[in-house]
């Protein structure tokens, strides 16, 4: 039986860490078929701002996908995926999303989530919002993804750079249907 098939993307915003995080939870599983796509500008940001390599985030995944190749699979709908992350989701990928601009293919992608009504979390990494960052928003939520500014958690008392963003990450994929024990709930109410 083949695993379900789950699309990381990781864009040109601040914040690879993210989506590497996200490929490594996935991994730990080893129930799903991991799909990647890197942009141009993501593959610099994981450059300038880890201390891995893009070969090394690419051997996280089990496929890679070229950024501009849009006859890959996850171009089409009849391409069955569990769902996909966007992490980190620059302004640039939410708008062409908004607006289902496929010239590319996380965009591509993210639009067969939103049309096969598959789950597509954005993790929007952008601040301070203008207006038309918000209203780009509610259209994509009106579509169907769900947009998730990487906000940290400081009840889970993280330590690291790396707590945060797997947590944050963690929670990501949670949205998506997937459970990783790496994920700190708030406690339950005590009776």
């Amino acid at each position: 039986m083949t695993r379900p098939r789950v699309v990381i993307a990781i864009s040109g915003a601040s914040g690879a860490l993210y989506g590497i995080e996200a490929l490594e939870l996935l991994r730990g599983l080893a129930t799903f078929e991991i799909h990647l796509v890197i942009s141009p500008a993501g593959a610099r940001t994981i450059l300038e701002e880890t201390d891995r390599s893009v070969a090394q985030v690419e051997a996280l995944a089990d496929v890679c996908h070229a950024f501009r190749d849009i006859a890959a699979p996850l171009a089409s709908g009849s391409f069955a995926v569990h769902g996909m992350l966007v992490a980190p989701c620059s302004a640039r990928t939410l708008g062409a999303i908004a607006v289902s601009l496929g010239d590319n293919l996380i965009v591509r992608a993210a639009d067969v989530c939103l049309k096969e009504r598959r789950r597509l979390v954005l993790l929007l990494r952008e601040t301070p919002l203008h207006l038309g960052h918000i209203e780009l928003m509610a259209n994509v939520t009106r579509f169907g993804a769900i947009v998730m500014p990487p906000v940290p958690a400081f009840y889970t008392r993280p330590a690291t750079i790396e707590d945060i963003a797997r947590q944050t990450a963690a929670r990501a994929l949670d949205l998506l249907g997937i459970a990783v024990p790496a994920l700190k709930r708030w406690p339950a109410e005590e009776e």
